[in-house]
């Protein structure tokens, strides 16, 4: 049986599918399969033919949070956020959620039901388990506040983890040494609050970043991690770089530490731009500038 039709039993399959189509960088070259598995039975079957095969793969949400190389990808990626969509509340503001669901439908739905805890993640563009990969945060908060448990695929079996064991820091979580494991869910804890200040603070945010960030360009959020000593955006502000083109990325003009895909930009085209930004940084301050978008299927 041919490898896209044993795919196929199990959830819908894509080949020679444009990673342009599924990141919001709107960057990257094909993957030779692009699978959405049906559900966690599906998913470890896919990843037993994944095995067997030796085929590389990556997990995918939104890709919200991701730069994929210019190159093409030889093996599997894998999507979560067509079935992997289902959430519930209990009356206590406890919260089980799968993975590929949308953080900002996550936090509208738990204002819906008057819980807080959620407002900082309304303005993020991804998913649930790659706002934990991450540990997404937004105004002084972020998920490691509110998670208690993680469901976890690793070593052939579907477990929860528990937060005290997820080493979550600043964007950091045990995930990034861990890139054999799949987050499938979370359970977090929100608290009863008052739903007019609730949907109040989201909408305050929303239009301040509607006013401050290009949200209506091709990007992947904040590229860089803010460093002990300044602001990230402060920082290139200093060096001269807001505005700065490469190819087809460019510092965004509203908001320095995005970096936009200005004019059909390559993956090329913005690690040279981030990789000047760095090196400046680093000359004129001696601060080393860390990126907080991922590279995938990069060969240097």
């Amino acid at each position: 049986m041919k490898l896209k039709e044993r795919l196929g039993a199990y959830g819908d399959v894509l080949t020679k599918e444009s990673l342009k189509k599924h990141t919001t960088f709107k960057i990257g070259g094909n993957c030779r399969y692009f699978v959405y598995p049906k559900n966690e039975l599906c998913l470890t079957q896919i990843m037993k033919i994944i095995q067997v095969e030796g085929l590389p793969y990556k997990v995918f949400g939104k890709g919200s949070n991701i730069l994929c190389s210019d190159d093409d990808f030889p093996g599997i990626v894998i999507c979560l956020d067509r079935y992997f969509t289902d959430f519930y509340f209990e009356t206590d503001g406890t919260c089980v959620v799968q993975s590929g669901t949308s953080i900002i439908l996550l936090a509208h739905e738990a204002m819906k039901r008057s819980f807080s805890g959620l407002e900082f993640a309304s303005g993020i563009p991804g998913t649930v388990g790659g706002a934990v990969f991450m540990n997404a945060g937004a105004y002084k908060s972020d998920m490691s506040q509110i998670i208690q448990e993680v469901f976890v695929y690793r070593n052939g079996i579907c477990e929860w983890i528990n937060v005290q064991d997820l080493d979550f820091s600043y964007r950091h979580s045990v995930f990034q040494q861990h890139a054999d494991w799949i987050v499938l869910g979370m359970r977090c804890q929100l608290i009863p609050g008052d739903q007019k200040e609730i949907l109040d603070l989201m909408d305050s945010r929303r239009q301040r970043r509607m006013a401050s960030q290009p949200l209506d360009r091709p990007c992947a959020g904040s590229m860089f991690r803010n460093p002990t000593q300044a602001q990230a955006w402060e920082l290139i502000e200093k060096i001269g770089f807001r505005g700065k083109s490469i190819g087809g990325a460019k510092v965004s003009e509203k908001h320095a530490n995005f970096i936009i895909n200005d004019k059909n930009a390559t993956a090329e085209d913005i690690m040279t731009l981030v990789t000047m930004i760095q090196k400046e940084v680093k000359e004129q301050f001696d601060i080393d500038l860390h990126t907080e978008v991922e590279r995938f299927n990069w060969k240097k």
